[in-house]
């Protein structure tokens, strides 16, 4: 599972306008609201430094755009 988010230092104006909407519904104590993508998919073969570092090499040029955005992935068994 690989999960993107707006770097701390860009703006979001999706997360700016999902947490207004949560102080309407009368959530006023939300602050930092921040959304991003969660990216999900099968890959055969072991959790290996040559796994990851292709994974790496997938979210910082595929998946996610390096300038604005960070992210991390987890490698679930299954």
């Amino acid at each position: 599972m690989v999960y993107v988010s707006p770097k701390a230092t860009v703006l979001d104006p999706q997360g700016a306008a999902v947490e207004q909407a949560m102080k309407s519904l009368g959530h006023a104590s939300v602050e930092g609201v921040r959304v991003g993508k969660t990216i999900s998919f099968e890959l055969a073969g072991e959790d290996t430094p040559e796994t990851r570092a292709m994974i790496d090499e997938l979210c910082d040029g595929l998946l996610s755009n390096p300038v604005i955005e960070d992210y991390r992935f987890e490698i679930e068994q299954g």
